[in-house]
């Protein structure tokens, strides 16, 4: 269901740096499109046409954020997040947050990002209502690990740009009527993890 007016105008992110963008896996191929839930394109895995159909996903290994910049599926999550394929960033970090463990201090990090994942397919469903109760949530999960962590970055991504970023994706306005199935970045920010992995 549809909630809220969609704008055609984003707001610019002044607060963050302009990041450069590198794909984090430039070898892993992309999915031809990227999957809006009750928008008509075809569930990835379920539907034969769908753009994953008969690939069974592999189970990730836990992520530890000593050794981020070295679990594939953490990477492919970020690559797609940037590109705005969000329901494949989600679908990653799902897994990943799975086999981490929920209630670690990284599963958690992680949920944060599954949030912030969701609040991308939201806006694709132009549901604002949807976008600003994943951020605001995504927003809160960030405050609470870099407390409890007490680290200024984790897994390579900066807090206070994670908690920024949230606060701002839940006060945006947002494009409407977006081409179906073409993935397209809708938020003015990338999470872009220092230092880039050597993949």
């Amino acid at each position: 269901m549809k909630t809220g007016v969609m704008s055609t105008t984003i707001a610019p992110l002044q607060a963050i740096p302009q990041a450069k963008f590198a794909r984090l896996l430039p070898n892993s191929p992309l999915p031809r499109y990227t999957h809006v839930p009750g928008s008509g394109t075809p569930h990835p895995y379920r539907d034969p046409r769908g753009h994953s159909y008969n690939q069974r996903p592999m189970n990730p290994k836990p992520l530890t954020p000593d050794r981020w910049a070295e679990n594939r599926s953490y990477l492919l999550g970020l690559d797609h997040f940037n590109l705005g394929f969000y329901w494949e960033a989600h679908d990653e970090w799902d897994r990943l947050w799975r086999s981490t463990g929920a209630e670690s201090l990284v599963g958690r990090f992680l949920k944060g990002l599954v949030k912030m994942a969701a609040a991308g397919i939201k806006v694709r469903e132009e549901s604002i209502h949807g976008v600003r109760r994943h951020a605001a949530s995504a927003g809160e999960v960030f405050a609470d690990v870099a407390a409890e962590s007490d680290l200024d970055k984790y897994c390579g991504l900066d807090f206070t740009l994670l908690q920024f970023a949230a606060d701002r994706a839940a006060q945006l306005r947002y494009p409407s009527e977006l081409e179906l199935g073409r993935p397209l970045r809708v938020f003015p920010f990338l999470l872009m993890p220092e230092p880039l992995p050597l993949m």
